[in-house]
């Protein structure tokens, strides 16, 4: 494994229930606000007993919304991203990206935030699989702080 993805297994025994996986150990360099602002969702939402617990059940979801993906099928949906576009050459990027979905995408709204940031929706319907990889393209641009890919099966992918 690269410097990026080395991990530690150590057993334990505060998991799940019934887990017979051992746990992880891995370290995850976050700016400080941002580790703020999580603890204090740890405490407002009061279930859960730590950071691990919390970020194991983020990890577990992110893997079920994966899942739930429906490559095969014709989809319909909206990507909604916020960036900056002071960042580099991300608006030539983001541009570029999207002139190669031109027919998955039914329409754009950009909208100015402030200075540096900017909201941008798309809406989109097409395979899911060129639905995923744009948004997979996009999300993944550096720049790009914040984003989330909606998306709903069609009529005629479920037979209606």
């Amino acid at each position: 494994m690269d410097d990026h993805h080395q991990a530690s297994t150590t057993p334990s025994t505060d998991d799940a229930p019934g887990d017979s996986s051992q746990l992880v150990r891995f370290s995850v360099t976050v700016p400080e606000d941002l580790l703020r602002a999580f603890d204090d969702r740890i405490l407002r939402k009061g279930d859960v007993v730590n950071r691990s617990s919390t970020i194991r059940d983020l990890i577990r979801a992110s893997l079920v919304e994966e899942s739930q993906r429906t490559p095969e099928v014709e989809v319909i949906g909206s990507l909604t991203m916020i960036y900056d576009h002071h960042i580099g050459d991300l608006t030539r990027r983001l541009d570029e990206v999207q002139h190669d979905y031109t027919d998955e995408i039914v329409s754009t709204m950009h909208v100015h935030l402030d200075h540096h940031n900017c909201l941008e929706i798309l809406a989109l319907k097409g395979r899911g699989s060129r639905i995923y990889e744009l948004a997979d393209h996009l999300l993944g641009l550096r720049g790009v702080s914040h984003g989330k890919l909606a998306c709903a099966a069609t009529e005629n992918s479920l037979g209606l």
